[in-house]
């Protein structure tokens, strides 16, 4: 970036007048480091802004999908899904009381930074207590996931040994569309009657989209 003006630089731009002022290229650029013989860090970050549908774009993205943009190899392609986890962790960063999941919109939040946006499907549980206070996330099944996969005696001993006595069942779409499958319907019937048997209640099937979430609790189905 030696042909831009020296307060045009990013890291120059950072140290002056702060990350607030710099566009989502000079981010990236600064996460990416140096350039390639193919271009500066700033010509390689506009490129894969523009191959991913800008920034927000990157987080459905993981190491194999970055080294396909030229001036982009492991290691770089590392420290950009670093940073973007770092960014998600920031956001999902656990309370120092333990949430209580009162509504579905309270299970959304704490699940959409956390798990929406990705771009591979994955099947989890919250493990909640007697006050539907979360004891601690557990992920099931990542990958395509369909009825065969995904199976009730699977979800209540993860919930049983965790000592669960509630739990809120979730997965993404990483289509960013929310809508239930008719899979996903089934799928929570069986849940909710596994549960009955059980003794261990099925407070919600939360899908997570992109930007918008199904909550079966909330849309009355439950």
């Amino acid at each position: 970036m030696k042909d831009l003006l020296p307060d045009d630089r990013p890291r120059e731009k950072l140290r002056h007048h702060g990350a607030a002022a710099l566009g989502d290229n000079e981010l990236v650029a600064l996460v990416i480091g140096n350039g390639s013989k193919r271009g500066n860090a700033l010509s390689v970050a506009n490129a894969l802004l523009a191959s991913f549908g800008g920034l927000h774009g990157l987080v459905r993205c993981g190491v194999d999908d970055f080294v396909r943009i030229a001036g982009i190899g492991l290691a770089r392609a590392s420290q950009i899904v670093a940073a973007l986890e770092l960014g998600r962790r920031t956001l999902a960063h656990a309370p120092s009381a333990r949430l209580q999941i009162r509504a579905p919109r309270d299970a959304a939040l704490y699940l959409m930074p956390r798990f929406g946006g990705r771009g591979v499907e994955q099947f989890g549980i919250v493990l909640l207590d007697t006050k539907h206070r979360v004891i601690r996330t557990a992920m099931l099944a990542i990958g395509t996931l369909n009825s065969s996969i995904v199976q009730p005696r699977d979800v209540f001993r993860e919930a049983a040994i965790g000592g669960a006595a509630a739990i809120v069942v979730f997965h993404n779409h990483p289509s960013g569309d929310p809508t239930p499958s008719p899979e996903d319907v089934d799928l929570t019937r069986r849940l909710v009657a596994a549960g009955v048997l059980i003794g261990i209640d099925v407070v919600d099937h939360v899908i997570l989209g992109e930007v918008r979430y199904f909550s079966f609790k909330e849309a009355g189905t439950l």
